[in-house]
């Protein structure tokens, strides 16, 4: 029989967190498990749901980038009400689903505001009989770097009382996970680094994209400033003579996207094609002759896994320092050229550029991204021993 396994992930302004969770699950149902993912935000079409079963919570999103607020469907803060119906909501799905791992993405290492449904869902799975393995899924750099010594510790307390384990979703010879939960070493029994996710989609032929310069934002939900600063770069670097494709992202406004277009078609020569999104991203990475970017994790383990010549922009927002410990630490070793969201001009967009288009093509990377499919091997072998 198929282990059943319930997923919950919550994203609140990029779709970075649902992505890698889709990535994870598809590896999941690959190794035999059933999934059924429950996600918390905003829906997001064509990320690739074939064999998992999806549950749509009633959608929540940060009402600013200090994310201590929740906004719902419609714009509104949540209430007490809000909060109780939602609850409920995940937890029906999740006995519907009566799984044997209950896997929750980031928590308790961030998505502090959705307290109000993780701590019941915990109990709940806790309390069963027969009890799931309960495991945390997180990135390489947990929830904005956070240094409260009451809130580390409060972290810690959670996993020690409710999770098996804690699948660290990086690898620790670029970036030890300490370096982001100073913690660590009191639930050093429950760590298990993966090595990074990647999104692996069929590769395409070798003519798309090619030559061209890839400009993308992620989900696009903050990056209009790069955008825009690199349609101004084009006529400054060696490349304008290329194709300029401009990704604006599912999460832009439709203002964004407008403005984005209008000003393509007035300074891109002919040469700026701006598009919502792709599903063929890695295809463009694999053939482009640069990548533009911001600096997400799931863009940027796409980046590696496929040797793409790429310029970084870290987004910078509210207290996130994620992207920029990790690119930072790929720029030191020559993956990848970075420039700092505060010194974003198209001038110095467009030297980066040019330094990625004369420089050799990157080498394989040295790191474990083989992160999905390791996790589904760490969690059977746990649910194996518990049968023994």
């Amino acid at each position: 029989m198929r282990p059943r396994v319930f997923l919950y992930v919550q994203h609140l302004l990029g779709i970075g967190h649902l992505k890698r969770a889709v990535t994870l699950a598809q590896a999941l149902s690959s190794d035999g498990f059933d999934v059924t993912i429950a996600s918390g935000g905003s829906d997001v079409p064509d990320l690739g749901m074939q064999r998992l079963r999806f549950v749509q919570l009633p959608p929540a999103r940060a009402a600013d980038l200090s994310f201590r607020s929740l906004l719902d469907r419609e714009g509104n803060p949540v209430d007490e009400r809000w909060k109780q119906a939602r609850c409920q909501a995940l937890l029906a799905a999740y006995r519907e689903a009566d799984p044997q791992v209950l896997l929750i993405e980031l928590f308790p290492f961030g998505r502090r505001q959705v307290r109000f449904e993780l701590m019941p869902l915990l109990e709940t799975a806790a309390a069963a009989h027969p009890r799931p393995l309960i495991a945390s899924s997180v990135r390489d750099i947990g929830g904005g770097g956070q240094r409260d010594p009451q809130r580390l510790q409060e972290m810690a307390a959670v996993v020690r009382a409710y999770f098996d384990l804690v699948l660290v979703h990086g690898d620790p010879t670029l970036i030890p996970f300490e370096r982001s939960f100073p913690l660590a070493a009191q639930i050093a029994d429950r760590i298990h680094h993966t090595g990074y996710v990647v999104s692996r989609t069929a590769r395409g032929d070798a003519e798309t994209g090619a030559g061209e310069v890839i400009v993308s934002a992620g989900g696009g939900a903050v990056g209009r400033e790069l955008l825009t600063a690199a349609v101004h770069a084009r006529a400054l670097t060696r490349l304008a003579d290329r194709r300029w494709r401009v990704i604006v992202g599912i999460s832009a406004s439709a203002a964004d996207a407008a403005m984005i277009e209008a000003l393509g078609d007035k300074m891109g020569d002919g040469r700026v094609v701006v598009e919502r999104m792709r599903t063929d991203f890695t295809t463009l990475l694999r053939n482009c002759a640069v990548s533009v970017s911001q600096a997400g994790y799931n863009t940027i383990m796409e980046i590696l896994d496929n040797r793409a010549r790429a310029v970084v922009v870290p987004f910078a927002g509210g207290a996130e320092t994620e992207q920029w410990l990790r690119a930072s630490a790929l720029e030191q070793r020559g993956y990848l050229q970075v420039v700092a969201e505060s010194a974003l001009t198209p001038q110095a967009l467009a030297a980066a550029i040019d330094r990625a288009a004369s420089g050799p093509l990157p080498p394989p990377a040295a790191l474990d991204l083989d992160g999905a499919t390791a996790s589904a091997r760490i969690l059977r072998q746990h649910l194996a021993a518990r049968l023994q």
